[in-house]
């Protein structure tokens, strides 16, 4: 069902209308290296495709997962074989191009340049973060829209009556809502539900488009949810933040989301871990535990069940008290060790295995700390340039407080 023509691509009107820019520059024949970057199933492929037969160009296609530096040397220079003075640039389409390591797209750098090829990356990250500075000033930026109900619901129809398969039934289009919540934008995932309802359809009758058959065939939701891009990111930090927050019901929900979505659920237990000891600390340093215990569990249960014993560690994350003194204390210490730099360690800390330090009073003069009262002896710590600096402060919570209250007892003459 790829369109053939420029006539026949849908959606991005504001890329490929009559009068627009990228239409223009594609039916003159002199487009420039570009980026497509848009949501998956908006047409980069397609668009790609189109352009190279459209201007009639060799064209050479590959896929950032599965090629090195080697592949795309060895690319080019096929490429290069196929240039004519009388004929346009072989376009080179590179699949998910942010998946190149910066020595993958330094490689493309000269034949860019060089005008040996014409780049078309396509990819569903900001290409500001992905693409280095230097590819990404050689390479006009193209950004595609996820496709409108309207443009879906034409897709679909045309489908059905072009499709060699499709147009072997009758299709009536009664209810759509479910149709285009599930295709979510995605032009890939609007057929793969056609496709669906086309298997699941039995005998030789019409085939009735209704809100329930198509959540009935589909099975589950297929929403929008790119676990390698934007999205991944931006739900893992929505769970994160509201469980910081202490709102389990956002908490909650963010996770059905992720794991509708088909979210790996070692990576969301993973994420658990880290907020435990970030934002909730020494508040409850049970968090931790019950954390780790969570990813051991789902290791061995896996899914479906492993959503319960998820949900049970997000909620109890969610409600329990909150500190990041822990977090602080080491973005401090870094800080201060980046200030400071090498500080030698003190003498009296210093181990000495041997004669020769112990001649050097390695070792001399420490306190052994089970020796004295209460197994506490007051001593320094830390290299002299630095001495007496806090790094660790607590606070205002029932377990810190009583952490604040040992350390005073302990330390009340450097901290009163």
């Amino acid at each position: 069902m790829r369109p053939r023509t420029l006539d026949e691509f849908a959606g991005q009107s504001h890329l490929m209308g009559p009068e627009a820019v990228l239409r223009k520059l594609i039916e003159s024949g002199n487009t420039p290296s570009m980026i497509l970057w848009g949501p998956p199933g908006s047409g980069k492929t397609t668009l790609a495709r189109l352009i190279a037969a459209t201007q009639q160009r060799p064209y050479f296609p590959m896929s950032a997962i599965e090629s090195g530096v080697k592949d795309v040397r060895e690319t080019i220079e096929k490429a290069q074989r196929h240039r004519f003075f009388d004929k346009p640039n072989p376009i080179l389409f590179i699949d998910e191009i942010h998946r190149f390591s910066k020595a993958q797209q330094d490689s493309l750098l000269h034949a860019v340049e060089k005008g040996i090829i014409n780049l078309i990356g396509a990819t569903t990250e900001n290409p500001s973060f992905e693409v280095i500075p230097a590819l990404l000033s050689r390479c006009q930026v193209y950004v595609l829209n996820p496709l409108s109900e309207t443009e879906l619901l034409q897709m679909a129809r045309h489908a059905c009556v072009q499709d060699e398969y499709l147009k072997t039934r009758h299709w009536i289009f009664t209810e759509t809502d479910a149709l285009i919540h599930l295709a979510g934008g995605d032009g890939r995932k609007l057929y793969n539900i056609l496709d669906i309802l086309y298997s699941a359809h039995t005998g030789a009758g019409d085939i009735q488009v209704t809100n329930l058959a198509v959540s009935q065939a589909v099975q589950q939701n297929l929403a929008r949810y790119d676990k390698g891009g934007d999205q991944h990111y931006d739900m893992a930090s929505a769970l994160i933040k509201s469980v910081r927050g202490s709102d389990p019901n956002g908490a909650v929900y963010w996770l059905a989301r992720m794991l509708e979505g088909g979210e790996d659920i070692e990576f969301i237990a993973r994420r658990l871990i880290v907020s435990a000891s970030e934002d909730i600390g020494l508040a409850n340093p049970n968090a931790l535990l019950i954390a780790q215990a969570c990813f051991q569990a789902i290791h061995n249960i896996g899914m479906p069940e492993a959503r319960i014993i998820l949900s049970e560690t997000v909620i109890y994350l969610a409600t329990s008290p909150k500190s990041n003194s822990a977090y602080m204390a080491i973005e401090d210490a870094t800080r201060l060790v980046r200030q400071t730099g090498d500080l030698p360690v003190p003498l009296h800390l210093r181990n000495a295995p041997t004669r020769l330090m112990k001649s050097l009073d390695y070792g001399k003069d420490y306190l052994y700390s089970h020796s004295f009262e209460q197994n506490f002896a007051a001593q320094e710590y830390l290299p002299d340039p630095v001495s007496g600096t806090r790094l660790y402060s607590p606070q205002d919570n029932p377990t810190e407080n009583k952490i604040q209250e040992r350390i005073l007892s302990w330390w009340k003459d450097k901290y009163q």
